[in-house]
């Protein structure tokens, strides 16, 4: 579960460079989910699945969905839209552990052992190396060339958004029913984006046959498939190992934009692979996943 989920979540950076010259962030993210909407009743139904059964659930989940889509891809998508390249976006977004970590301790009373530490600093460290190539880090001014604090709060706004959001689902969310459950989340992420497109975008879409597929794929990889094993896991495991898996998102992705846009891995981009391995695994064996 693990590995699959690393997999399908590392395409959601991709498919937002593939479909943001077609629709602007939020109207693109609101068709997204409505569409989601759709395949996921149908699988609700064909399930026969419950739903929950107080109002304190109803809106426990919708807060964590709009923490953990809303706010998370609203800001992602918002941050590449604004010119903030993704790696960068994606190497913002990868503090996620360290905050998630640090929360955790204090909001659920979980303990952060000494490994589990280190592992979160070497995942850190990790993708620093393999964003490395393309940010300059030797010059950090190059870090914030074409784009200005817009993009880089809407960056912050997708940190704190899944980070709290994870911790969220696990204190309020964990017996929630998974499809009836992620159905909800997402009807209140549709509410807050759609909201979002009437009042600051222009709600135009070019239909072609990229942001088509693209489309597809975001909805049926990432909304479904993606969404449902990251919520199996944070009812699995410890918020802050879960987490850290998502140190391996910005490597994976490094890999995929060298496959599909022929951008270079080179040693230094191989070594923050091996290293950010190395820090997940450290934080997660304890778990027993």
């Amino acid at each position: 579960m693990p590995v699959l989920f690393v997999l399908l979540w590392s395409t959601g950076f991709i498919g937002a460079r593939f479909g943001l010259p077609y629709a602007e962030p939020f109207t693109f993210l609101t068709v997204r989910f409505l569409c989601t909407l759709v395949v996921l009743y149908l699988i609700i139904r064909v399930m026969c699945a419950v739903w929950p059964r107080s109002p304190a659930a109803w809106l426990h989940i919708g807060i964590a969905g709009i923490l953990m889509h809303a706010a998370y891809l609203g800001g992602v998508f918002s941050a590449i839209d604004l010119g903030m390249p993704a790696g960068v976006t994606a190497l913002i977004v990868g503090l996620q552990p360290l905050v998630t970590a640090g929360l955790a301790r204090s909001w659920l009373g979980e303990t952060i052992t000494r490994n589990q530490w280190i592992g979160i600093v070497l995942g850190l460290v990790g993708i620093t190396l393999v964003l490395g190539e393309q940010l300059d880090l030797a010059d950090p001014a190059s870090l914030f060339t074409g784009f200005g604090v817009p993009a880089l709060l809407a960056a912050a706004l997708a940190l704190l958004g899944i980070s709290i959001g994870t911790l969220y689902q696990k204190r309020f969310c964990t017996d929630m029913p998974l499809t009836s459950g992620t159905f909800i989340q997402f009807v209140g992420a549709t509410v807050v984006l759609g909201l979002g497109a009437l009042l600051f975008e222009t709600r135009e879409i070019e239909w072609s046959l990229t942001f088509t597929l693209t489309l597809a794929w975001l909805i049926f990889g990432l909304s479904i498939a993606a969404i449902l094993l990251l919520m199996a896991l944070i009812r699995r495991g410890e918020a802050s190992r879960v987490a850290s898996l998502f140190y391996l998102v910005p490597p994976v992705t490094a890999v995929e934009a060298w496959i599909l846009f022929g951008e270079r891995l080179g040693v230094l981009a191989l070594t923050g692979i091996v290293v950010a391995v190395l820090g997940v695994a450290m934080s997660v064996r304890q778990s027993g996943r």
